[in-house]
């Protein structure tokens, strides 16, 4: 799968990586939900550095479509919210 992280670019990551990614949108949700502003930026971060570490970026002049797209690391929850869909950033 194609995962864009808006304003830094897109990497290819593997199917097998959706539980973790899963795990970490879940927590982002709830701390979301709750207002939780510092947990917010820790676990947005922590969702990035999971994309980031187990993909494999795309070159920068290559425009896949992406099947995931992610906030950048500076957004607000505001941003976020008006992101996300049912079941948080990640579908399933």
């Amino acid at each position: 799968m194609i995962v864009r992280i808006m304003g830094e670019g897109q990497w290819k990551l593997a199917d097998s990586h959706l539980v973790e990614l899963n795990r970490l949108d879940d927590e982002l949700l709830d701390e979301m939900e709750s207002g939780d502003t510092e947990g917010f930026r820790r676990t947005l971060g922590a969702l990035l550095d999971a994309v980031r570490r187990l993909g494999e970026p795309l070159p920068d002049d290559a425009l896949e479509p992406s099947e995931l797209i992610l906030p950048a690391p500076d957004a607000g929850l505001d941003e976020v919210r008006k992101m996300l869909a049912d079941d948080g950033l990640i579908p399933g």
